[in-house]
This record gives structure tokens, sequence and C-alpha cells, in this order.
């Protein structure tokens, strides 16, 4: 008897079994749906980590050959800065020393025969207050020559004019005692330049082929004498 009981027990819980696995294989299914998902969310991650990384590298390498270019162009311009600089100091020179050359003959009436270049001019301390790129001189008379590569500016006439206050006041030996003059000269000569320069009583000189000529003064025009 006890047997039959167990039996019918076991048959009556059959279809509790049955749903309760039912349920089971459905979370099964459920759990391994979310399991591939996942996988695949994480698949997808891994591969967008690695686009990340591979896109970042690429800019690294990016901004590695931009900080050479820059830097390869910065010599670039330094060193091209350096030849011109270098150029404009050469073409000032020659400048310089085509007008230099015989410049005495220009001026007869004042018969200057000595001629010196880059005259310093030093205070009561010796201390360099500026320099005179021309100085003609005789026993009575000097003249400071301002060389332009360019006359082409008034700041230019300005700064002469305020040169030459500065050799009247602290005259080198070859310029002391002397009735001292100005003049200007420039490898080319704006004529606004050239009209501002001879009002303001300088000499204006300008390259003329290989030789340099005295620019014609305006009519009443007086040298100033400092």
């Amino acid at each position: 008897m006890v047997k039959a009981e167990v039996i019918m027990e076991t048959t009556q819980l059959l279809p509790e079994w049955k749903a309760a696995a039912d349920e089971i294989w459905a979370m099964l299914k459920e759990t391994d749906r979310i399991v591939k998902e996942t996988a695949l969310r994480q698949a997808e991650t891994d591969r967008q980590m690695k686009e990340t990384d591979r896109q970042m590298k690429e800019t690294d390498r990016q901004l590695d050959k931009n900080a050479r270019e820059t830097e390869n162009l910065r010599k670039t311009v330094e060193r091209v800065s350096q030849n011109v600089g270098g150029l404009n100091r050469s073409l000032g020179e020659l400048i310089e020393t085509l007008i230099a050359a015989r410049l005495w003959e220009k001026f007869p009436e004042y018969n200057l025969k000595r001629a010196y270049q880059r005259m310093p001019v030093f205070d009561e301390k010796s201390r360099v207050l500026t320099d005179i790129d021309i100085l003609l001189s005789n026993t009575g008379v000097a003249m400071a020559v301002e060389v332009k590569r360019e006359l082409n500016k008034k700041e230019d006439v300005s700064d002469h004019l305020k040169r030459m206050e500065l050799i009247r006041k602290h005259p080198p030996a070859e310029a002391a005692g002397k009735r001292l003059f100005g003049a200007m000269a420039g490898g080319v000569v704006d004529p606004d330049v050239q009209r501002y320069a001879c009002e303001s009583g300088f000499y204006v000189l300008e390259l003329s082929g290989e030789t340099v000529r005295l620019v014609p003064q305006p009519e009443g025009f007086e040298p100033k004498q400092w």
C-alpha cells in the first residue's frame, strides 16, 4: 500500500515539475541570449577601443610629424633671416663704401680730404652715444654723413638731426672746434624724404650708376651749421 501511494503522489507532481522545468529552460535561454548580447557588445567595445587606440597612435604620429616639420620650418626661417640680415648688412656696407669713395670731391668748397667711416661718438664717461657712418673733415670743417640703403623715411632725417646735436655736444677729435655740417646719402632716395632732408639743412647724395651724385638743392637752400 505504501508503494502505491508514493507512485500516485509522484504522478500528481509531474505537471508541476514540467512547469518548473519550462520556466527554468526559458530562464536559461534568456540568460544565454543576454550572455551572447553582452559578448557581442564587449566585442564591439573592444573593436572601438582598438580603433580609438589606432587613431590615438595615428594622431601622435601626425603630431610628431607636425612637430618635426614645424621645427624644420623654424630652422629654415631662422637660416633665411640670418642670410637676409647678412645680405642687408652686406648691401649697406657696399653702398656705404661706394658713397665714401672720393666723397670729398662732391664738396670742393669745403676741401674735405680726410674721411673716416663708422666713427663712434662718446660721452664724458666713454659711453657710446651714436656713430657716424662717414665723417669728412679738414682743418676747419667737418661733415657727418648718414648712409641708408634706402633713404625713404622721414624718421631717418629726424634721427640724423638728433645725431648732429650729439656730435656737436660730444664731438670726436676729428670734428672738435670745427664748423659742422650734415649730409644724408642713400642707394635710393625718396623725393619727399629728399625735400625734407634739404629743408632740415642737409646735403643729399644718391647712388647713380657706379658713381655718387649730389642731389640738386632746392632754390634758396642753405646748409645748416651745427
